[in-house]
């Protein structure tokens, strides 16, 4: 086995626009649950609809970067609402499963033919980053050292990326410590109780959800700047990988989501990386590289099986604080 590209490629993982882009949808998933106790299996609609805001406001109607920006978050936020309407009266599995449909709907409608020239359909939308690139500060050239290097490109959609999501840590942090905060947490305890003191819990979900959801967009946004959108990358799969990395480091903290991002992202670098060359050497009894590869994913679900059986609330979480432990 090649241990020497094993390494590389999971190394690579711990800097990545990809991982930055996951713990801004862990983020404001922690929101959504871990602060508030919204049961969302629908994160991967938000990102879609931040990525394609960003996609199609610079597309379709030439925004600048900055403006595909603002519309991406309040394509999110609008989503939010649409969605909280009918919804936030849900509690449990019926909110987790309105959730999970809405967000199917999202890809589906990206995959319709109807609006082929603006979605790009199953092709999906390519060149809406040019603008992003023309302001790139870095000359061209190489950036990084070992298994950590960059092209200017790429080293700036990292770095815009982290700027992002310091801010994003830095508002959820002083929101959540705020009285503002301190309400979201007592409806997730008790959202009775809170209705009783006079509070309108409808209203205060429906802030919270819109807070997480546009914290999820620009998530999606990120998630496309490197490359393209394609409807195919919101696929109901991107709901779980959000959430097992949420799990991991801690539904009701700041910090969890963005360590569970990151482990998770290595981990499945790793095996992405070890489980095939394992296949290729006979070590996992006759399956092919393909299979192997497919593996990883149900040793991820074994993992996130694990983490709630043993550590529900997480490496960093307090057990207090998680709704589904009490």
């Amino acid at each position: 086995m090649d241990w020497n590209a094993i390494f590389v490629n999971t190394a690579q993982a711990l800097f990545s626009p990809v991982t930055v882009a996951f713990a801004m949808a862990a983020l404001g998933l922690a929101v959504h649950f871990g602060f508030v106790g919204l049961l969302n299996f629908g994160i991967a609609g938000f990102m879609a609809v931040g990525a394609y805001g960003y996609a199609i406001s610079t597309l379709s109607f030439g925004f600048p970067w900055w403006a595909a920006l603002i519309a991406a978050m309040a394509a999110s936020a609008a989503f939010a609402v649409v969605l909280g309407i009918p919804t936030l009266q849900l509690r449990g599995d019926y909110l987790a499963i309105v959730t999970i449909a809405a967000a199917e709907i999202v890809r589906l409608l990206l995959l319709s033919t109807t609006w082929i020239e603006t979605t790009g359909s199953a092709d999906g939308l390519v060149a809406y980053a040019n603008d992003f690139r023309d302001i790139n500060p870095f000359p061209n050239g190489d950036y990084g050292f070992g298994p950590w290097s960059y092209t200017a490109n790429q080293f700036w959609v990292l770095l815009f990326g982290l700027v992002v999501l310091a801010l994003s840590a830095l508002l959820i942090w002083r929101l959540v410590n705020s009285p503002w905060g301190r309400v979201i947490k007592g409806i997730r305890e008790d959202e009775d109780a809170v209705r009783s003191l006079g509070k309108n819990v409808f209203a205060y979900k429906m802030q919270a959800l819109v807070v997480g959801g546009v914290i999820a967009g620009l998530g999606g946004a990120l998630y496309v700047l490197p490359s393209s959108a394609n409807p195919m990358l919101f696929a109901t799969s991107l709901t779980f990988f959000v959430w097992t990395a949420l799990l991991l480091g801690g539904a009701a903290t700041i910090f969890g989501p963005l360590l569970g991002a990151v482990i998770f992202w290595v981990l499945q670098a790793f095996l992405g990386s070890i489980l095939p060359a394992m296949a290729e050497v006979g070590l996992l009894g006759g399956l092919s590289s393909s299979q192997a590869g497919a593996l990883r994913f149900v040793l991820v679900g074994i993992l996130l099986v694990l983490i709630v059986v043993i550590r529900p609330q997480g490496i960093v979480g307090d057990k207090r604080e998680l709704t589904f432990v009490k």
